[in-house]
């Protein structure tokens, strides 16, 4: 399922394996982050962790109805590496990863499943299988772009990226970059001859 799609062969090689298993490793770190030991955390999550996973069962979702299998591995690859980058252990992120993950890897997703159930108020679905359990909602929302990163270039060499909302007005960009210690730098002391702002692609300021 990883190594290509199913609609093509691949001979079977022991070196296919390896990949996965530290892809896995990584998932079981994700839920028992502190030396082995099994911890989530009821913290509410942050937009950068709903978005990671929201975009995450899009993904899975869409791959996986159209037997793109390789593809989806793939997103749970990302998504593991990035959800470990920000050290989540959220609940709210962690249970719905595990059920996309189930159809998977089954076994590991349900050994998974009964330790996010045993010790909560939910215990006596400590029991249920996952594979029961109701496929997440892909909600919009919590992947919207609200930023956009330009590219600042003088001259039409990039020099730095600055972030900023992405329905920022052409005006307020222009004085945003201008007012940017990086700018400042670059300008050397010199006024720019014009600052060509393309709304969510680049500025370039001409000196």
């Amino acid at each position: 399922m990883y190594v290509v799609s199913f609609a093509q062969s691949k001979p079977w090689e022991k070196k296919g394996k390896e990949g996965v298993f530290r892809f896995l490793k990584k998932v079981w770190r994700l839920y028992h982050p502190n030396d082995g030991d099994f911890s989530v955390s009821d913290e509410n999550p942050t937009p950068e962790e709903l978005k990671i996973l929201h975009k995450t069962i899009r993904k899975i979702e869409d791959d996986t109805e159209r037997f793109s299998f390789n593809t989806a591995v793939s997103a749970f690859m990302i998504a593991a590496n990035e959800l470990l980058d920000l050290k989540c252990n959220k609940r709210e992120i962690l249970e719905p990863f595990a059920i996309l993950l189930s159809s998977y890897t089954p076994h590991i997703a349900e050994e998974l499943w009964e330790k996010l159930r045993v010790g909560t108020d939910v215990d006596v679905r400590a029991s249920v299988s996952i594979s029961t359990a109701e496929f997440p909602k892909f909600e919009e929302k919590y992947v919207i772009e609200n930023t956009f990163t330009y590219p600042i270039s003088f001259n039409g060499k990039t020099r730095f990226m600055l972030e900023l909302p992405i329905d920022m007005p052409n005006s307020d960009i222009e004085k945003a970059v201008l007012a940017h210690d990086s700018t400042q730098k670059w300008l050397a002391g010199n006024a720019p001859k014009k600052v060509i702002v393309v709304p969510k692609k680049i500025v370039n300021v001409v000196v």
